[in-house]
């Protein structure tokens, strides 16, 4: 997954300054501390710490990711929905709840809007006055990627052999590679 940039370089730094030091060796723990998990360059949240431990220590894991989402009360007694930050494709998201109106799966929906610009991604959702606004965000939740799972492996060549690292291993080999 991708990460910051700068997270990762003071990774490097450590291991660099531990193997300095005679009797310092690097510990997944303190990588941890370094490394707080992926950063998504669309946005969005990271649900619970679990699957980032288990894909830093074993090389594989999942990866829960939520859009960013805000309920709106409107002037007429509606609600709408605002998403912010999406942690995939925006184009297909609202194409996939326009399907899920249509389709009568998720009910209570009356409009949907791209409401984006310079200024930051916006998606617009406006709700019945008579729905839950927590039941249909929870709908969109399961039916829609605006709650997904991010499977990862991290996997490279050394040898020119795949082989699945850790964080840690992962960090060694980038740093014998420069």
């Amino acid at each position: 997954p991708p990460h910051n940039l700068r997270e990762v370089i003071n990774a490097v730094v450590k291991i660099i300054d531990d193997q300095i030091d005679e009797n310092g060796e690097t510990s997944i723990e303190d990588i941890l501390q370094i490394i707080k998990g992926p950063d998504f360059p669309t946005g969005a949240e990271i649900l619970g710490t679990r699957g980032i431990e288990e894909a830093y220590r074993t090389g594989r894991g999942k990866i829960r990711v939520r859009a960013v989402t805000n309920i709106e009360p409107m002037q007429n007694g509606k609600n709408r929905i605002i998403v912010t930050e999406l942690p995939f494709n925006k184009a297909r998201l609202i194409e996939k709840i326009a399907e899920l109106v249509r389709d009568k799966k998720v009910d209570g929906i009356t409009d949907l809007s791209d409401q984006s610009s310079r200024e930051g991604m916006r998606i617009c959702i406006e709700l019945r006055r008579d729905v839950n606004p927590n039941v249909i965000l929870n709908q969109l939740y399961k039916h829609t990627q605006l709650q997904d799972t991010f499977g990862v492996i991290m996997l490279a060549l050394v040898n020119n052999e795949p082989k699945v690292m850790n964080i840690l291993d992962m960090l060694k080999y980038y740093l014998k590679h420069q």
